[in-house]
């Protein structure tokens, strides 16, 4: 039996956890050109955000809402917490003291905001079912306020929210506050979650708005990338429809669409060409290089955390210069070496078995939704096990929701707390 209050917390909480996320999001974006100003602001907000959500939940659990968890598929976390203990090692080899500090408090940090939030609706969602409060009705509005400030920004300052490529030929959207392909991740991250609240009939009209928006940012970032995680999410959903006439419309509409978004976003008109595609933006020479004459540098426990070479740029004897991998697990393999990429490799297997294994058909569907972005972007860009930035944040919090469960056993003294501070109200 669970003790409900008269008050829905949940309705009154929904509008600020938006708001927190928004922030949240808002905090990977560099809206100044000084980037110790920007890692001071990114810092700022990341650090205030997780202080809120521990207030809302420090709050809730001081009304009467019993903090009350358990946790399944515990490896999943388990191997997460092994990885980012490696990192937090590293800063005993790495070549760099201040960035891998740097990138590995954020990352731990981003942990604790995952935990709480995720505490946080575990309570909402217990105590108020008929207000269901999911991962995805907050990144999804969350997320899309993030691109709107983009879409909007472009319109009235172009200069400042767009970046030139191929010589000047072609222009994406998130100019140098944030990198075109993490922007289209981030877009294809909002459709997914759209996806999952249409899915549940949720304000169906709000979030048709939201995967347009988002899909509006996607074709402006030009990120080839994010544009197949979209056909991918959208077909995903469409096979679970029972609707035969919206299947068959939504898969023409793709069809047809297909060689306009082949000739725009993947050739890129006017100065795309299929060598570019084949060598991944040469992508792969540099791949080659990092793993034939980086990594046996230091093949067991790498350059450190974030770091990929004994200096802040990696180049081969025939690619250019970086200071990222462009590739999560390669990033991986060079910072924490063998050992820490096996560690990754045994998380994300366990990852895979606690999708199959849950029982809970929605979780499920978003967790796999929103990993199709998540994925298909750390194959090119920062992504899962990189530097600080979108993909982290969510593959953390799709960890926590399917190893972190409400544990609906109370003792007496508990059952009497919540009486005392919710009333009984209505019972379940």
């Amino acid at each position: 039996m669970i003790l409900k209050s008269n008050i829905n917390y949940a309705k009154k909480l929904l509008p600020w956890l938006v708001i927190i996320m928004f922030l949240r999001l808002v905090g990977f974006s560099a809206f100044t050109e000084s980037p110790a100003i920007a890692k001071v602001i990114k810092i700022i907000l990341g650090l205030s955000m997780t202080t809120a959500i521990v207030y809302v939940f420090q709050m809730l659990v001081s009304l009467g809402h019993v903090a009350s968890f358990k946790y399944q598929h515990q490896p999943a976390l388990i191997f997460y917490v092994l990885y980012l203990s490696l990192g937090l090692s590293s800063l005993l080899w790495t070549s760099d003291l201040a960035v891998s500090a740097l990138q590995i408090v954020r990352d731990i940090e981003m942990l604790v905001f995952g935990f709480f939030l995720t505490y946080t609706l575990l309570l909402l969602n217990q105590f108020y079912p008929e207000t269901p409060v999911r991962l995805s009705s907050l990144v999804a509005p969350g997320a899309t306020l993030n691109l709107l400030i983009f879409v909007v920004g472009n319109m009235i300052w172009p200069d400042v929210f767009t970046r030139m490529t191929h010589g000047g030929e072609v222009a994406r959207l998130g100019g140098q506050i944030m990198n075109p392909n993490e922007l289209g991740m981030l877009s294809g991250v909002t459709i997914a979650a759209s996806y999952v609240e249409l899915k549940n009939g949720k304000n169906k009209f709000w979030f048709g708005a939201m995967v347009i928006v988002a899909l509006i940012t996607l074709v402006q970032t030009g990120s080839r990338s994010s544009m197949i995680g979209f056909f991918l999410i959208t077909l995903f959903y469409i096979r679970k429809s029972d609707n035969k006439l919206l299947k068959t419309g939504v898969i023409a509409g793709m069809v047809l669409a297909l060689p306009v978004i082949v000739n725009v976003i993947f050739l890129k008109v006017g100065a795309g060409n299929m060598e570019e595609i084949l060598s991944m933006t040469g992508r792969i020479p540099f791949w080659t290089a990092l793993l034939t004459e980086g990594l046996p540098r230091e093949p067991l426990l790498g350059f450190g955390f974030m770091r990929i070479n004994y200096t802040t740029y990696f180049q081969g004897a025939n690619t250019y210069p970086a200071s990222m991998t462009h590739n999560t697990f390669i990033q991986v393999l060079m910072n924490l070496g063998l050992i820490g990429f096996s560690i990754v490799f045994l998380q994300m297997i366990f990852m895979g078995k606690a999708v199959v294994q849950s029982k809970d058909s929605g979780i499920k569907d978003t967790v796999i939704t929103m990993l199709i972005p998540l994925f298909i972007n750390s194959i090119t860009e920062f992504g899962i096990w990189g530097e600080v930035n979108y993909s982290i944040l969510f593959y953390q919090l799709l960890i926590l929701s399917l190893v972190v469960r409400y544990k609906n056993q109370f003792s007496m003294q508990e059952k009497v707390f919540m009486n005392k501070k919710l009333g009984f109200g209505r019972q379940v």
